[in-house]
């Protein structure tokens, strides 16, 4: 009997534990339904949307003109601060003139002996000529007589351009603006020796930088995607007339440049070595903020896309060449739709077809999003359509 109640007394806790885990397994409730995932959404409303055509360039004057010693000798002065303003006709540089002005001392005691020997040629030919009339001299001498004077004039002419020659040379020996421009720091100094090799021959270079000018190249393919307003463009330069269709300046710092350009100048083919069609652009720069020698993209507007469709980029899914939105409906129900794609603008995509105005998009959680899926739509702000800078 003792034995009985021990064992009863040890089976007692095991049955109480069963009994308690049999009412928590019987008891069970359901687990609560998961809430449904907030999306931040965006209602696609139609839009005129600017096409950019952008490239990169590098900023030169409008005219660059290097200023060279035409005759060599020592360099004597300076008449200019370096990187300021220069104005056409302003007197640069003087190299010194004094062997061009012996030079020209020279060329007029030859020009005078040249005056003194057709004086002397003509007198002759005046003395013999009545005589050959009288039949008093030959027929030959009088010949000589006219061939001296003849020759007598041209040793003159010959004397005066060696005058001018000279003149010219000593012209050379100071040197002026030749366009209002801005000057740069100068290749040689005074009492240097220059315009020989390999002393500098090139000086200095004056640009006109108002208006800036713009070298930039476009692509072929986008040559041939965006030809059509190209050509617009370039045959208006037919006849100097300029470009009426407008570009814009992005500078370095990411800010627009205030003065639209327009195209000046192009190649006549594209570079086949590298793909690309040169064109230049120049745009007003009265402030003369920009100099040259900067890098730039250009910008301009090459189609307006009416009532377009412009989605941010991130809201696009690509999946091996397709592309995917989802659309959220009215109900919060997720569809995840294949759309056709058109161009890019900056973070803003043109949606071609797949779409309607008015459509809802999702713009976040695009990963975890399936079709059929409930969501809670949450309202984002709208893109600004068009391009950054």
């Amino acid at each position: 009997m003792p034995q009985t109640i021990s064992l009863h007394a040890r089976l007692l806790p095991v049955i109480l534990i069963l009994a308690a885990l049999g009412v928590s397994g019987c008891g069970d409730a359901e687990p609560p339904a998961a809430q449904p995932l907030e999306v931040a959404v965006l209602q696609v409303q139609p839009a005129d949307v600017p096409i950019y055509l952008e490239m990169v360039g590098q900023t030169l004057g409008s005219v660059d003109i290097p200023i060279r010693a035409r005759v060599d000798g020592v360099l004597e002065e300076m008449h200019f601060l370096e990187g300021r303003p220069v104005t056409k006709g302003q007197l640069l540089y003087v190299i010194d003139p004094t062997p061009f002005q012996s030079r020209v001392v020279e060329a007029q005691g030859r020009l005078a002996e040249a005056r003194t020997r057709r004086a002397k040629a003509n007198s002759d030919l005046e003395r013999i000529r009545p005589l050959a009339e009288m039949d008093a001299v030959s027929k030959q001498d009088l010949d000589g007589a006219v061939a001296q004077s003849e020759a007598a004039q041209g040793a003159l002419q010959a004397a005066q351009a060696q005058v001018e020659q000279a003149r010219i040379e000593l012209s050379y020996s100071r040197i002026h603006a030749p366009v209002d421009g801005l000057i740069g720091i100068t290749r040689a100094n005074v009492g240097e020796y220059v315009g020989r090799s390999p002393n500098p021959v090139v000086l200095n270079v004056v640009s006109r930088i108002d208006p800036i000018r713009v070298k930039f190249a476009i692509n072929e393919r986008e040559y041939l995607r965006f030809s059509r307003e190209f050509a617009s463009g370039m045959n208006a330069l037919e006849g100097s007339e300029s470009s009426t269709r407008a570009l814009q300046l992005l500078l370095a710092d990411g800010t627009e440049h205030k003065y639209a350009g327009h195209v000046v100048s192009f190649d006549a083919a594209i570079d086949p070595t590298t793909g690309t069609l040169q064109l230049e652009a120049d745009f007003p720069n009265p402030e003369r903020l920009v100099l040259p020698g900067q890098f730039a993209r250009v910008r301009g507007v090459v189609e307006e896309r009416k009532a377009g469709l412009a989605v941010p980029q991130s809201a696009v899914m690509e999946t091996q060449g397709l592309f995917q939105l989802a659309v959220v409906g009215a109900d919060g129900v997720v569809e995840l739709r294949r759309v056709e794609m058109g161009p890019r603008l900056d973070k803003l995509w043109i949606v071609d077809s797949g779409l309607e105005p008015g459509e809802t998009i999702a713009l976040e959680g695009l990963q975890r999003l399936r079709t059929g899926m409930k969501v809670v739509p949450k309202a984002a702000p709208a893109p600004v359509t068009g391009q950054d800078d």
